[in-house]
């Protein structure tokens, strides 16, 4: 009960900011995409309720976990079009879009970067992390070490290594 108390008190809190975030995403979707910023925020909050027995201890912590929530739907939605239209245009992100910083300009389908991300998760669920939380959540690299309880060295670390190995695995260098 105190868990649900607590993602009911903070949605009010960081709603503009998780609209913001579902809006940075939509930017990076197909023209005419069915799914607008705030249905995205609602079913993220959904998935949110179903899913999450936690007490959010800070903003930046429920806006991470929000924004993988937002990817996830994101990648399902883009999944079951794929499948209604066979051979259909994947939806595509520039690497420079999803990952700050990095000097190719090359297109990657938002499903690889998923599968990407869901790889160095594996190997490096810290980096993965830091990157959900920076690329998707739109964290400062401060607002990311709150909400991972970390230095600001450490991630500050965590995100360029994990840059560099996204771009080597994304085709980018």
């Amino acid at each position: 009960m105190g868990a649900e108390k607590s993602l009911e008190a903070m949605l009010p809190l960081v709603y503009d900011e998780l609209r913001m975030v579902a809006a940075r995403y939509m930017s990076r979707e197909r023209e005419g995409h069915t799914l607008q910023p705030t249905a995205l925020v609602h079913e993220a909050f959904l998935e949110l309720q179903k899913q999450y027995a936690v007490d959010f201890s800070n903003r930046a912590q429920f806006v991470g976990v929000a924004a993988r929530l937002m990817r996830r739907v994101l990648l399902h939605h883009a999944e079951a079009r794929g499948a209604e239209k066979r051979g259909g245009p994947a939806a595509v992100l520039s690497l420079d879009t999803a990952i700050d910083g990095l000097e190719a300009q090359a297109a990657v389908p938002f499903a690889d970067l998923h599968e990407a991300l869901e790889r160095l998760a594996v190997m490096d669920p810290r980096q993965a992390q830091v990157v959900e939380l920076r690329c998707f959540g739109g964290l400062t690299i401060e607002e990311t070490a709150e909400a991972m309880e970390l230095s600001v060295a450490t991630v500050k670390r965590e995100w360029q290594v994990a840059r560099l190995w996204l771009k080597r695995e994304l085709g980018g260098g």
